[in-house]
């Protein structure tokens, strides 16, 4: 299950709930009782790593599409 932020309009107040992505978001303050909740947008805090996934399927050796592999080689050789 996902984990929402959420920030009240009338009073500032943040928090974050574990809901499921299919509950209806929340609306109303914890703290001033207000139903002004919105929901915020935020990065997702996890990385698609390790066997099974793109980054590792079809390579040879140890070549891996990773941030920094490479990139700055490849920049450096096309000027």
């Amino acid at each position: 299950m996902p984990i929402y932020e959420y920030q009240c309009g009338d009073c500032g107040h943040e928090l974050e709930a574990l809901q499921k992505m299919s509950d209806d978001a929340l609306v109303d303050c914890p703290k001033c009782g207000q139903a002004s909740l919105i929901k915020k947008v935020s990065a997702a805090g996890f990385r698609l790593a390790g066997s099974g996934w793109y980054e590792t399927d079809f390579k040879s050796g140890k070549k891996k599409n990773l941030a920094g592999d490479g990139g700055s080689a490849a920049a450096a050789k096309s000027d």
